[in-house]
């Protein structure tokens, strides 16, 4: 598998608004399935993606804290909706609002997750953004990552409590 170190470009990959991102996993995050939607804006190959862990695609703008509380609620065998900051092979972003499931082995064990993503308005882009970036700042304050992800993990769970919400709850209200 080629590791990719790639700067962001600060371009946006267009995705059209009418459009899906369709992708699958198996249980420990490795594509198995990605539409050509997916090849087209993250513009990684068909070949690059199948096999690579999803994450090949995490923008460094995206707060760890939120994939924790992403894949804290997908392995508790529950869906959930989420906003996310995505990067392309050549460094480019596109956001998307995800929606991710687990499926189930007949005897009700996680065996694989689907995602399918669709294009948010600017205007739910513009609300999530600055908590992403209070979340990011949170996690910038330690050197060591888990820490920092931690910290910023409960400053998000301690919003979500004043507002007296779920973060799925939450994301329906941007």
């Amino acid at each position: 598998m080629t590791k990719y170190h790639v700067t962001p470009t600060g371009h946006e990959s267009p995705m059209g608004d009418e459009e899906l991102i369709v992708s699958k996993t198996d249980a420990k995050g490795r594509i198995t399935y990605a539409n050509q939607v997916f090849v087209r804006v993250s513009q990684f190959s068909l070949r690059e993606l199948i096999g690579a862990p999803h994450s090949i695609v995490r923008h460094p703008d995206m707060p760890r804290a939120v994939f924790k509380l992403l894949w804290d609620t997908i392995q508790a065998k529950q869906e959930i909706f989420a906003y996310v900051l995505n990067m392309t092979k050549k460094g480019d972003y596109y956001w998307v609002l995800a929606h991710v499931t687990p499926s189930f082995d007949p005897t009700g064990n996680i065996v694989a997750y689907h995602s399918s993503r669709r294009k948010p308005e600017a205007g739910q882009i513009g609300k999530i953004k600055p908590i992403y970036d209070l979340l990011l700042a949170e996690e910038a304050k330690f050197e060591d990552r888990k820490a920092g992800m931690e910290s910023a993990f409960a400053k998000l769970v301690g919003m979500l409590g004043e507002m007296k919400m779920s973060y799925e709850e939450f994301v329906f209200t941007i």
